[in-house]
């Protein structure tokens, strides 16, 4: 508020006016303010950003009611998030909470080295160097870890179990994302135990991923899609890719076999944000995140997409259906 609205809020104050602001403007002045910073899209997050609303609401934390949000949403353009977040650092706000893995993390962690951040990321934090430790972060930064580099050899024993004449997988990976270089050397172990060849692709945009669709399909039994908000965007295309060219798939959350895909395994990204939103409402309450450890969210799920598998020629062994999570047919 500049020294012009104070008098005028004064003055009103003094005709018993005050009253008439409309109590958003009155509240907004008082409330303590989150900086959502996001990798993706609202419309892909939108779900996601409810679990930070929930954790938020687990620890008194209410958007409108004691804290407001300025929201900064990249829609998969790494590129826009360091100014997003040198902006989000110019307004002040009290903490930084991103969402869409570590491209959002890593530019909040350049843009302010005192402004408090609360990150999810889908691999060790302590090796991408977000933190010192999991058990003491130190610094301005905190978060939750997701099991992804961990599943990524229990993906590829799924692929040899539904398929086990494969011989050639293709792993598609965002090669702007930092976390892409972790999980690749887990997967091409895992692939060298099981006598399997890996194929790496690289796209960044969807003019890349239009690009290796058809190339895949005519070398490569079946396709893993990388952890990465720009791919998780892609879903749909992807998913259409995939059908197209009969490429057996296996993803990471759910949505993906909602849309038609073949199956996925990873964790449940709900439950991790929402843990990052309790961790943003701790904060706000005077903890410091260098002192709060890395959570790990380790619930996961294992989806299966019987109608697709039937369209393929799959057929998926009693036991994999007996323990998936969920069979959509």
């Amino acid at each position: 508020m500049d020294f012009h609205q104070l008098k005028r809020r004064e003055f009103l104050a003094g005709l018993g006016l005050a009253a008439a602001w409309p109590a958003g403007v009155q509240a907004q002045a008082t409330l303590p303010v989150i900086g959502l910073l996001a990798a993706p899209s609202h419309a892909l997050y939108g779900k996601y950003l409810a679990a930070i609303h929930q954790g938020l609401q687990d620890v008194g934390f209410v958007e409108g009611k004691n804290v407001a949000i300025e929201y900064r949403w990249a829609e998969g353009q790494y590129d826009r998030l360091p100014s997003m977040a040198a902006d989000l650092c110019a307004r002040k706000v009290q903490v930084i909470c991103t969402l869409g893995g570590a491209p959002a993390a890593f530019a909040a962690k350049a843009a302010t080295s005192s402004i408090p951040i609360v990150f999810v990321v889908a691999e060790d934090p302590v090796k991408l160097g977000l933190v010192g430790s999991f058990a003491s972060p130190g610094g301005n930064a905190t978060g939750v870890s997701i099991l992804t580099i961990e599943l990524e050899g229990k993906r590829l024993e799924i692929i040899r179990e539904v398929m086990p004449q494969a011989r050639r997988i293709a792993i598609l990976l965002n090669p702007k994302n930092p976390q892409s270089a972790l999980q690749l050397p887990a997967i091409e172990s895992t692939a060298q135990s099981l006598g399997l060849e890996v194929q790496v692709l690289q796209a960044s945009t969807e003019a890349e991923i239009d690009a290796y669709a058809n190339a895949t399909a005519q070398h490569a039994d079946a396709l893993i899609i990388g952890a990465d908000g720009f791919l998780l965007s892609r879903r749909e295309q992807l998913v259409t890719l995939s059908a197209r060219y009969a490429l057996p798939t296996i993803y990471r959350y759910r949505d993906e076999c909602a849309l038609g895909g073949l199956m996925s395994y990873g964790t449940d990204l709900a439950e991790a944000y929402r843990l990052e939103g309790s961790y943003v409402g701790r904060v706000l309450k005077g903890e410091a995140p260098g002192t709060l450890p890395i959570q790990q969210s380790t619930k996961v799920e294992l989806i299966i997409n019987l109608k697709t598998a039937k369209t393929l020629g799959l057929t998926f062994p009693l036991t994999m259906l007996g323990r998936a999570d969920e069979v959509i047919e």
